[in-house]
Order: structure tokens, then sequence, then C-alpha cells
């Protein structure tokens, strides 16, 4: 099978599987889980060809397809594989089952429709990572709205409702104005040379003054900055993991937050880059004030579920540090970040609904001494908490000190031209790393060890499902923090050429355009 087949194979299972468990019949739920996981199971195995399949030394797109879509606005159905999705497509297809094993037992009300609303998610957000063409990403970018809306309004908790809503406003405005930075995009394209394209190849050429530059960056970075998110525009995502049910969550914070920084890294920024560069000193402080203020929430927070959703805030504004550095190592740390994040979040957000369905209820001073009471659970938990402060030999630690390092050479740069400012945000978001190990360690002292107690009384230990699942999240990030060579190497290219984008000068009007079709060395 040809890489570019196995792509839309990918691609198009979860459509595949929604159709399947709606043809089955009222009632039968364990069905519908277990067709559920072996097409996710199958999903994953396939996506693991490509990404052997993948060819680092191979610059541009891999595995791609393009057919003429509506020709008369210069839509293309075009998707593909590149260093900047890769490891993005690993992450979403690796959770899949685990999402889904993971809510067997916590989802029993309108289970068909839940695990449709799965399918569709996994379906919508894999779409955005390939989608090769602004008009394909928005509409994927778009339908993943609808599942995440219905997750948290039919199977949240209490207040799911203001959750929604407050959830469906945020991301609905963001995505207004970058549809209209969308629309007046390709309009200036056409006009400046004849040509009007969606492609990412052909827009990544267009030549805008730098005032509307500034404004398109704006409505980009509203958008993507939301859906991160970044301070201030991070109210949301609270009441969203609070009230979502636990499948919920580990999809928000695994890859739904990862839409708003893959963004950034394959529009915002090299579409205006010089916007980008003049903006980079209020962007860079925006990073780090998300990384010290979400780290400064999670540490007063008694919820368990909101110690891990601000500690989320804080730890995307790493990659949002390494891609504003437009360092290699930076951006490189940046991206692996972004998986190491998805990784860690989602690990600590399913042990959280595990506990909390044996004992429903999310207030840390409830418990203690989980160490000896559930040990097993205990040694999980404690692993992926080191792995969430960045300790050696987890993927947390390559992520965060390669963006940090990164930063650190930018700042160095600039020193040396006469500007000490990105050298004392760099220095300052080190002090983010302190604050991430207060809040984790002071939460895994106050959960696992002490007196020990739990809500209504002797619990279980986790089951062989459950420890399945955090096994394979345990093992995926000892793999990415012992061995991230591989994983570096298919991204290096496509952090050269984000380098180059944003960094470098535009090429000249004079440029032939692709016309909407696969770059050179696109197979």
């Amino acid at each position: 099978m040809a890489d570019a087949t196995l792509l839309s194979v990918v691609l198009y299972l979860p459509v595949a599987g929604m159709f399947a468990i709606a043809a089955l019949p009222a009632g039968r739920d364990g069905l519908v889980r277990a067709l559920t996981l072996a097409v996710m199971v199958a999903q994953f195995l396939l996506s693991l060809i490509l990404y052997a399949h993948f060819d680092p030394a191979v610059p541009g797109l891999q595995a791609a397809t393009q057919v003429a879509w509506i020709p008369a606005w210069g839509v293309t159905y075009f998707i593909g594989l590149d260093g900047y999705n890769i490891l993005l497509v690993i992450l979403t297809t690796f959770l899949g089952p685990l999402v889904t094993a993971g809510a067997f037992s916590a989802i029993t009300k309108d289970v068909k429709l839940f695990y449709a609303m799965v399918f569709l998610i996994q379906f919508a957000m894999l779409g955005t990572f390939v989608a090769q063409d602004l008009f394909l990403f928005y509409l994927f970018w778009e339908t993943m709205l609808i599942p995440m809306f219905l997750m948290i309004g039919i199977w949240g908790g209490e207040r799911r409702i203001y959750a929604t809503i407050k959830f469906f406003l945020y991301t609905a405005f963001g995505s207004i104005l970058m549809l209209a930075a969308v629309i007046y995009l390709v309009y200036s394209l056409q006009q400046t040379t004849g040509v009007i394209s969606f492609a990412f190849a052909d827009l990544y050429k267009a030549r805008l003054p730098l005032e509307a530059q500034q404004w398109l960056l704006a409505a980009f970075a509203l958008s993507f900055a939301i859906k991160v998110p970044m301070v201030p525009f991070h109210t949301w995502l609270p009441d969203a993991h609070v009230e979502a049910p636990t499948a919920g969550s580990v999809i928000l914070a695994g890859v739904l937050l990862k839409m708003g920084t893959y963004g950034f890294l394959k529009l915002g920024f090299p579409l205006f880059p010089e916007a980008t560069r003049l903006a980079a000193p209020l962007l860079s402080t925006l990073a780090v004030v998300s990384i010290i203020y979400g780290a400064c929430l999670a540490l007063v927070q008694d919820d368990i579920k909101k110690i891990i959703a601000y500690s989320s805030i804080s730890h995307l504004g790493y990659v949002m540090l390494g891609l504003v550095s437009l360092d290699l190592l930076g951006i490189q740390g940046a991206i692996v970040q972004m998986v190491s994040h998805g990784l860690v979040a989602a690990g600590l957000f399913l042990m959280v609904g595990m506990i909390y369905e044996r004992c429903h209820t999310r207030e840390l001073a409830a418990y203690g001494g989980l160490a000896k009471l559930l040990p097993v659970y205990s040694v999980f938990f404690l692993i992926l908490t080191l792995a969430s402060v960045g300790l050696p030999t987890t993927s947390g630690f390559t992520g965060e000190f390669l963006a940090l390092l990164g930063a650190f050479n930018a700042g160095w740069r600039e020193w040396q031209g006469g500007s000490m400012y990105a050298l004392l945000v760099a220095g300052t978001a080190v002090v983010g790393v302190v604050l991430g190990a207060l809040y984790m360690l002071r939460f895994a002292q106050r959960f696992l060890f002490g007196a020990e107690r739990v809500p209504h009384g002797p619990v279980a230990d986790v089951n062989l499902r459950e420890a399945s699942i955090l096994a394979a999240i345990v093992a995926a990030v000892f793999w990415l923090g012992l061995f991230p060579d591989s994983a570096m190497k298919r991204t290096e290219l496509a952090a050269r050429e984000y380098q180059e984008l944003v960094s470098g000068p535009r090429a000249p009007a004079a440029t032939k355009l692709t016309g909407a079709l696969p770059q050179e060395g696109a197979r």
C-alpha cells in the first residue's frame, strides 16, 4: 500500500468506525466498546507504519494526496505528512485506544453516541494536523468544536452547561477572527500574484506590508492563543477540564490544546514573519507569564483536576517560548514538549478519573497515604509526576530543557546585539521549573503519603485494563526521554524550514507559485 493511500486510511478509519457502531443494534454497549477499541488500535498500528516509512532526509511533504476540490476558489483537498505533524499524528493515534479503553467503566449513558463523538473528534484532530490547504484546515478546526461541545455538555459534571457555553464562546470568537484573516490573506495573494490558492506552500510566499501582517497575525494569534491557552485567554480551560468526563479531559489536554501551538508553528508565525519578529518580545513575555502564572495557580488548588489543568497552561508556555526563540534547538524542544505534555497530562487525567470512579471526589484534602493503600496506582502516579517535573530520562526533561536552551541561545544573541530583555525572559522562565517541582511534589506528597485515608472506605488497586493503559503511557514517556533522537531527526528539517521562514527574508515577488501543487520532494 502506497504511503499516501495509507495516510488516507488512517485519517478515515474513525469515520468508518462511526458508521459501523451506528449500524449496531441498541443495547449492545459491550460490542460498541470492543469495536471502537479495535478500530483505534488498528489506526495506531497503521500510523506506526507511516512513522517507520517517514524519511527524515526528504524535505517537504511525504505521503501527500492532492485533489482539486473547488477550483474556482483555488481550494484543493490536500493532505500530507511532514516534520511539523508526524509526531502529533502519532500522539493522536496513540492516545485514541487509551481514551477508548479508559472510558469503558466511566461512560454508561448513551454509550453509542459517546464513542461516535470520540471517533468524530479523532477524525477532526488528525485532519487538522495533516491538512495542507488552509480551507481544509479551517473545516477540520471547526469540526473539532462539535464533539467536544457534546462531550462536556452531555457527559460532564454538574456545571457542564456553564463550562460548555464558555468553551464554545471562547473558541468560536477566535475562529471567526481567523476566518476573516484567512479570507483577507487569500485575497491579498490573488491581488499581488494573480493566483488564488489556499495551499500553505503558496501562502508562505505571499508578500504583505508590515501593517497588514500585524493585523492578520493578531487575528490568527488570538484564535491559536485561546486554544493553547495562553494567559490571559486561559479562563475557559479549568472549567472545561473540571466538568468534562475523564475521556474529554484526556483528549483536551493530550491533543486538542496542541492545535493552538501547532497553529502557531505551521501557520501563524511562518505566514507573517516580519510581524512575528516585531512581536517576539511581547509573545515571549506572554509565554513566561503563562509559565509562572499557571504554576502559581496550580500551587494553590485543592481540586486535583484543576492542578493538572493549570499545570497545562504552564507547560505549554515552554512550547511558545521555544517557538518564539527562533533557535533550532528551541523549536525542536517545543515540538518534543508538545508530545511530552500530551502523554504526561493524558496519563495524569486518566489517573484522576480512576480514583474518582472509586471515591467520587476530586478534593485533594480527602486523600492520603495512597502509597500503602494503592501501591501499583501510586508507582504510576509518581512516575508521571516526576515526568511532569522534568526529571532526566523522561520526556518532560527533553522538551523543557531544549526549549529553555533555545530561549537562552536567543537571549545570548540579542545580548551581544545590545539588548538584555530576551535573556531576562529566559532566566525568568527557569523559575517555572522550580515552581513546577513545588506544586507537583506537594501534590504527590499530600496524595500518596501521610495519614492513610480515602473516601467511602477501602478501594481496589488498578485492574489489568487500567494498568495496561498506564504502562503504555509510561513506556512512551521513557522512550521519548531516553531515545529522543528518532523523533528529533524527523522534525529537524521542518524546524529548519520554520526557522528560515520566520527569520529569513521573504521570497521575491517573481517567485513562481506552486499553484497549490505538492512541494518538491513530496511523494
